[in-house]
């Protein structure tokens, strides 16, 4: 392939981030990500002779054109919460890139190549701190043909093949003979013929529950409200739902499922909000799941949970696994809160891990509690369904990203684990996206936006696990083995061949 100087590489590597940002909301262009990654791989091989630094500066660009517009709607937090999250996610496709210009060098150059794009999806996930899963490339499969390799192979894996298909692209597009661009098209239409051939759906029905979900809303502008308002709407919104079910107008719910931050302070502690929980309860004769904020061990802790709540009182909680960095705790809050002042101000106090899975019992059901971001890692929902989850519920808070595509993204996240699990997902949010997808990854209710609401739903419960909860995790320790191999191999071709 022709070599390329910096002056083209640089802002075509720019352009193709931005094209990569373009296949999530709120543009959701199908296959944008896709072609993008043909894209630089067209540009990682037209740096083969190229400076180390020119195909780093290259990854950099690409990585600022694709997070600055993805992520857009962290400066909602703050302005600065936005620029280092950008810049810090751009940083991995520095590396990203040296090691796809590695393999691009080598025999069966495409799937080295997606084994690389594995390992720089798998290392975004974990690093630093709790890392940030967000914009992968089979998160783009949504509502396209390649959607249902989630619930054959899991997400790392669809990324990978996703990214086989950007691969045979750039050799229909530049392949020397009419042999080799037949071969690689024929592959593209065998693998999307595949993709809309697979099944998806449950993974072992074992029966129905009848759900309620609530939206109370939130009261005005992020973190401007007066404390207990927040839950005064949900409990409201809960006795309407209480009055629709005595009259009749709606099935009487199995489990009802307030949003994360359903209440601001801790029920255990704040009487009068316990006594209103379990008087709602006692009146729905059902058991609501609580999301709220409760006191830590310490008083300069807290936990991000949702409780299992009755009549009779508290049962058993799940803590998120995954509180988010600089927005639900401070790593080096000494140090940072120097910088940035705000911190300490707007995050008083650090909200702890869990340890232990969502997978809980609520009634007579075993559900797989995750929060907000959680849903986002592989991990989290793959724990819940081994401790027994019969369905995955997401208890979200998108209050402050309000207006953003923030929430759309989440929401896609979240059918593509119906998809990838065989499980109904269900989502309660204080003011939206709170609704009801299918493991199909179909739509099946969603609430109007921004204003108190509720779903009732009958969903069935799944009892098996989908060929991706088997596989997911070995693959994608496969693959990030073979990144990192295929990485040396080409390194060293390199090397030898300069010897």
């Amino acid at each position: 392939m022709p070599a390329a100087g910096w002056r083209v590489a640089w802002p075509a590597a720019l352009a193709l981030g931005v094209l990569s940002a373009l296949g999530f909301d709120p543009v959701g262009l199908p296959f944008a990500m896709v072609l993008a990654v043909a894209g630089l791989i067209l540009v990682a091989r037209s740096l083969a002779t190229a400076r180390k630094r020119t195909v780093a500066v290259a990854g950099l660009l690409y990585g600022v054109g694709f997070m600055g517009p993805l992520i857009w709607w962290m400066n909602a937090v703050s302005h600065g919460a936005y620029v280092g999250l950008a810049l810090a996610e751009a940083l991995f496709f520095i590396p990203i890139m040296l090691a796809l210009r590695a393999v691009t060098r080598l025999r069966l150059w495409p799937l080295w190549g997606a084994a690389v794009w594995v390992l720089g999806e798998w290392a975004r996930g974990r690093f630093p701190f709790t890392g940030f899963p967000w914009g992968r490339l089979a998160h783009t499969s949504i509502d396209t043909p390649f959607a249902s390799y989630a619930r054959l192979v899991a997400m790392p894996a669809t990324s990978a093949i996703l990214f086989v298909v950007a691969a045979l692209l750039v050799i229909v597009a530049t392949g020397h003979g009419a042999r080799a661009r037949g071969a690689a098209l024929a592959g593209i239409l065998a693998l999307a013929g595949l993709g809309a051939a697979l099944p998806t759906g449950i993974a072992g029905a074992e029966g129905t529950r009848q759900v309620a979900l609530v939206q109370g809303d939130v009261p005005g502008v992020f973190l401007t409200w007066p404390i207990g308002e927040i839950f005064k709407l949900h409990a409201a919104e809960t006795d309407r739902l209480a009055s629709r079910v005595e009259t009749g107008k709606v099935p009487k719910p199995d489990m009802v499922l307030w949003p994360e931050n359903a209440t601001d302070t801790d029920p255990s502690y704040d009487l009068a909000v316990r006594r209103r929980i379990e008087a709602l309860s006692a009146r729905l004769d059902a058991p609501i799941l609580v999301g709220g904020i409760f006191d830590g061990p310490t008083t300069e802790t807290a936990l991000n949970a949702g409780v299992v709540w009755t009549a009779a009182g508290p049962g058993e909680r799940y803590i998120k696994l995954k509180p988010v960095p600089f927005g639900e705790y401070v790593p080096f809050r000494k140090e940072a809160g120097a910088i940035v002042d705000r911190l300490a101000r707007d995050i008083p106090r650090d909200m702890l891990p869990g340890d232990e899975p969502g997978a809980m019992r609520i009634g007579n059901t075993m559900i797989g509690d995750t929060i907000c971001y959680d849903i986002a890692y592989d991990g989290v929902t793959r724990r819940a369904v081994d401790g027994g989850a019969q369905m995955i519920v997401v208890q979200t808070s998108n209050a402050a990203f309000t207006g953003t595509a923030q929430p759309e993204q989440q929401w896609d996240i979240s059918r593509l684990r119906a998809i990838e699990t065989g499980r109904w997902v269900v989502v309660p949010s204080t003011n939206g996206i709170t609704g009801v997808v299918d493991p199909d990854g179909s739509v099946v209710d969603r609430a109007p936006m921004h204003q108190p609401a509720t779903i009732s739903a009958e969903v069935t419960l799944a009892g098996g696990r989908t060929p991706a909860l088997v596989v997911g995790a070995p693959l994608e320790w496969a693959l990030v083995i073979l990144g990192l191999g295929g990485w040396w191999l080409g390194t060293r071709r390199r090397e030898t061949g300069n010897a």
